[in-house]
C-alpha cells in the first residue's frame, strides 16, 4: 500500500510517498481502507516535532479518516467488514489503510460522504466539547468565535447556532467572514480592520461575551479576555497564529471569568463513555441536516504535502481533504 511518510522531524516539504507492507490487525484494532484523511492544523506541528506528542518515527501524518473496514482484530466485536466508519487514529490517517483500536470508530450516517467523514470527527467534536462541556454555553448567551471561517471555527459557529448562541464570528477578511455568514453567524467582525473590543462593546451594548471560542492565540487572545461578561468563560482551543498569549490574570478575577483549556483527544481517551455519546450526538445532528461540513478544497495522496502546508499557511476555509481515489 502507499503512504506518506515522515522519516525525520522537519519541514512538511520532506514528507515523501512510499509503498509499504499492508496492515494487520492486532487485538482490539481494526484497519480500514482509507478512502479519505482530514488534515488538521496539529498535522503539520506533528511532522516538525512541535506538537504535544511525538510518534516514533517513520510515522505517517494524519489524525483522521473515513472509509471502510478491512479487517477485524480478536475482540471487536460491534464492527464488521466492509462497514463504512470514521476513525480517529491520530497518526497514520494519510495512507491507503490504517490501523487503529476499534473504540475511535464511528459508524457513518447512510447520507455522509467519506470527504465530509474526513472532515467531520476532529473539527466538530472539539467544538461540541468546547461549548458543551467544557464551555456550559446556554440558549440565548453570546459567543465569539475567533478565526471563525478556518477548519474548528466554522464548526464552532454552526454549533453555537445549534445550541441556540448568538453568534460572533471574527476573521481576517470579508471573504472569510461571507462564509460565516452562510454557516449562521449573527455579526460579523473583520479583525484586520476593525477594532475587535470596540465592535464588541457596540454589538453587545457594552456587557461584553459570555463565550469566547479561541483557536487562534496571538495578539487576538488579550482583548477578547477584556471583552467577557461577568462569568464569561475563554475556551483555549489553540495557537493558529503561532504565538501563545500571556494573560494577566487580574482580568479574569475582575469579572469572575474562567480560561478553560479543551483538548477534545485527551478527553476522549480520558473518559470514552462520554466521548463516544457526544460524537453520537454530533452524526445524529449531521443526519438530522443540521450540520454541513464544509470541504473548501480536495488533494490526492501524492500531493498530502501541499495539503498540510495550505492549511497551516492560515489561508484556508473550512476543511481540506486528501482523497485516495
Amino acid at each position: 500500500m502507499k503512504s506518506v511518510l515522515c522519516k525525520e522531524f522537519g519541514p512538511v516539504d520532506q514528507l515523501v510517498v512510499e509503498e509499504v507492507p499492508s496492515l494487520k490487525a492486532g487485538p482490539g484494532q481494526v484497519v480500514i481502507s482509507v478512502k479519505a484523511c482530514g488534515i488538521n492544523f496539529p498535522d503539520g506541528l506533528i511532522v516538525q516535532g512541535k506538537y504535544q506528542t511525538k510518534p516514533p518515527l517513520p510515522f505517517s501524518p494524519g489524525l483522521e479518516v473515513a472509509g471502510v473496514i478491512k479487517e477485524l482484530g480478536e475482540g471487536v466485536t460491534d464492527l464488521k467488514v466492509g462497514q463504512r466508519v470514521i476513525g480517529f487514529p491520530g497518526v497514520g490517517g494519510l495512507a491507503e489503510e490504517v490501523a487503529l483500536d476499534g473504540w475511535l470508530c464511528f459508524p457513518m450516517p447512510d447520507s455522509m460522504s467519506y470527504a465530509d467523514g474526513a472532515g467531520f470527527l476532529i473539527t466538530y467534536a472539539t467544538s461540541h466539547h468546547a461549548l458543551k462541556p467544557r464551555g456550559h454555553l446556554k440558549a440565548g448567551e453570546t459567543l465569539l468565535v475567533l478565526g471563525a471561517a478556518g477548519g474548528v471555527g466554522l464548526t464552532a459557529v454552526e454549533i453555537g447556532k445549534v445550541m441556540g448562541a448568538k453568534v460572533i464570528a471574527a476573521a481576517s477578511s470579508d471573504e472569510k467572514l461571507a462564509l460565516t455568514r452562510e454557516y449562521g453567524a449573527d455579526e460579523v467582525i473583520n479583525y484586520q480592520t476593525e477594532n475587535l473590543r470596540e465592535r464588541l462593546k457596540a454589538i453587545t451594548g457594552g456587557k461584553g461575551v459570555d463565550v469566547v471560542y479561541d483557536p487562534v492565540g496571538g495578539e487576538l487572545a488579550e482583548p477578547a479576555v477584556r471583552s467577557l461578561a461577568w462569568l464569561g468563560r475563554f475556551l483555549v482551543i489553540g495557537f493558529a497564529a503561532g504565538d501563545i498569549p500571556r494573560i494577566p490574570l487580574n482580568l479574569l478575577l475582575l469579572k469572575s471569568s474562567s480560561l478553560v483549556g479543551v483538548y477534545w483527544g485527551a478527553a476522549l481517551k480520558a473518559d470514552p463513555k462520554a466521548g463516544r455519546a457526544d460524537v453520537a450526538e454530533l452524526l445524529q445532528w449531521y443526519a438530522e441536516g443540521k450540520l454541513k461540513p464544509c470541504i473548501s478544497a480536495t488533494y490526492p495522496l501524492d500531493r498530502a504535502a501541499e495539503a498540510i502546508l495550505a492549511v497551516t499557511s492560515r489561508q484556508t476555509k473550512g476543511k481540506v481533504v486528501v482523497v485516495m481515489e
